[in-house]
């Protein structure tokens, strides 16, 4: 029993590209700014074990593993294993020297009986849980630049 999903976000981050870059590959940092993220353990240079929690009463058990990290194209890519396997992509675009259009793309196919089960009746709950998920993502990096002296996100 399986379930797919495919997710995609768009947002403009108040952070130049490459400290931006910088941000999104460096997965065990994740925690400090995305809330939603609970736990990363890194395996290896390429791999990360890594628990997320939004809103339902349920933890994502995930290991990351890097497929793509090319800062000239502005691309960082990991496959994921676990609850969820698939891949995650983010994609850069400078637009301007302190502001990036983010790029999210997830697609995932879940499993485990008890999730995939629970997909097929709630999947508009587990979209949603998604959503504000990738909300706080997106807050945390807003913060995260106007820490640093970026201008306010749109």
């Amino acid at each position: 029993m399986t379930a797919r999903y495919r997710f995609e976000h768009t947002w403009t981050t108040p952070l130049a590209s490459d400290v931006l870059f910088d941000v999104l590959a460096d997965v065990g940092g994740y925690p400090r700014w995305w809330p939603q993220v609970r736990a990363v353990v890194r395996v290896d240079d390429d791999t990360a074990h890594v628990v997320a929690r939004s809103l339902l009463p349920y933890s994502l058990d995930l290991v990351l593993q890097r497929v793509v990290e090319d800062r000239a194209a502005g691309i960082l890519e990991v496959r994921l294993a676990g609850q969820l396997e698939g891949w995650s992509r983010w994609r850069l675009a400078a637009e301007g020297p302190t502001s990036t259009r983010l790029l999210y793309e997830q697609e995932v196919t879940v499993r485990g009986r008890l999730l995939a089960a629970g997909s097929r009746v709630a999947r508009p709950v587990l979209e949603a849980n998604h959503t504000w998920m990738m909300r706080g993502g997106r807050r945390g990096l807003v913060s995260l630049g106007a820490s640093r002296g970026g201008s306010s996100a749109r």
